[in-house]
């Protein structure tokens, strides 16, 4: 594994993510925020109308973890079930590489597509924009064969393939076009270009059994669990953060190690190298949920999913904003342009992941679930980001958020 400083290990995970953000929230609470106040006494009815949504949305409250997968059911059919039966998969493993290198792939391309792309599907006739319609265009890309190097083998992404990704190989496959932009294209293939880089690179962790392919990771990963043990949900995210940290774009860096969706806020206090740092890993946890299910179909248990965090995104935090929860001190400021590292977004996503805690636990006490039957994972899925997506389509046309994020594809 990595050798990295003690400095940069403390901040590459879930606890780092949550203890920082909740002291955003004791700062929001003394009053000591720039740009955001805190409305405590708005959080009740908040959880309420969430657990409302949740109600309607999974009658049984059978909830399952928030991940990409559920973004491959639309019209109410799983587009990548019959994939899945109609393959005839080696093994379990092969099945889990092949599902990893199809959620890694697909998450890294879903930061906020904008308000004006859509995806026409031509299997379903759907057309779809959003985080449905970035699944649904990845889907079918991997379907294809688009990241694979073998014609014969299309349902694999490799590495070599991935690391010559292009801004134009993911405009075709996304259908973008005049009328039909989509938000941080460049980025957006730049980010596949590093991942297919990164498992180029690090053969002994992508190239275990096959040739490099982000997949390779599932060997990696359960081979920490080991025969019959059970493997921690944030140890997975550890995994993803020490081995695809190289394929963050240039922010900060701590003793040569990138340190991904990490980000500066002066009232996150260290007396070490660490001071003013506070990381939120965004994509890399909606990765490591989305990882959950391919390494439980392959026998791995999974425990601990509450060890993970909220998504610091904008449906999430779009929810606390437009409930009432947090508000802007200068109301203006929700029409400009924001840029992720600047303070009032850092503000937001921290009060987002330290509020989705408190929300969670209200929320459960509604609907009268323990955190075993109801985890974090649920909350956000049934949920927080559901509820966040519904508000935001009855405040604005077209649902946009609250607060405008300049996104280069990578954040958000």
């Amino acid at each position: 594994m990595t050798k990295i400083s003690a400095a940069v290990d403390s901040l590459l995970s879930a606890k780092a993510v949550r203890e920082r953000a909740h002291e955003m929230l004791a700062a929001a609470e003394a009053g000591q925020l720039s740009h955001f106040t805190l409305h405590l006494d708005r959080l009740d009815a908040t959880a309420a109308f969430v657990a409302k949504v949740i109600q309607e949305n999974y009658p049984s409250l059978e909830v399952p973890l928030h991940a990409r997968w559920r973004h491959f059911k639309l019209g109410g059919e799983d587009l990548w079930a019959p994939i899945d039966i109609k393959t005839q998969w080696a093994d379990k493993a092969a099945r889990a590489r092949a599902a990893f290198d199809l959620a890694m792939v697909s998450v890294l391309l879903d930061a906020g597509a904008g308000p004006d792309w859509r995806y026409r599907d031509g299997a379903t006739g759907l057309q779809v924009g959003r985080s449905e319609g970035l699944a649904l265009a990845s889907l079918r890309m991997f379907e294809t064969g688009a990241f694979s190097d073998d014609a014969k083998d299309p349902l694999r992404a490799d590495a070599k393939r991935l690391a010559a990704f292009t801004a134009d190989d993911l405009a075709v496959g996304f259908q973008v076009r005049d009328g039909n932009p989509l938000t941080g294209l460049e980025g957006r293939a730049a980010l596949i270009a590093r991942l297919g880089q990164a498992a180029l690179d690090n053969p002994a962790v992508f190239a275990m059994h096959d040739r490099a392919r982000p997949g390779g990771l599932f060997d990696d990963v359960a081979a920490i669990a080991g025969s019959g043990a059970s493997l921690p949900a944030p140890q997975i995210l550890r995994s993803v953060l020490l081995h695809l940290g190289p394929i963050w774009p240039g922010r900060i860096s701590l003793d040569g190690v990138s340190l991904g969706d990490t980000w500066r806020h002066p009232a996150i206090k260290r007396s070490d190298e660490t001071n003013g740092l506070i990381p939120f890993h965004k994509l890399s946890q909606w990765m490591t949920y989305s990882l959950v299910e391919p390494l439980q179909d392959a026998g791995v248990k999974v425990t601990d999913f509450d060890g993970l965090t909220g998504l610091a995104e904008y449906r999430n935090g779009g929810l606390f904003v437009d409930a009432g929860v947090i508000a802007l001190r200068d109301p203006s400021a929700a029409t400009r342009g924001h840029e992720p590292g600047s303070e009032l977004v850092v503000e937001w996503r921290a009060l987002t992941v330290a509020l989705l805690d408190k929300i969670a636990l209200l929320v459960r006490d509604k609907l009268h679930l323990d955190a075993a039957r109801f985890p974090l994972g649920a909350a956000l899925e049934g949920g927080t980001w559901a509820a966040g997506r519904r508000l935001a389509n009855e405040k604005r046309p077209g649902g946009p958020p609250p607060i405008h994020v300049i996104s280069d594809g990578t954040v958000f």
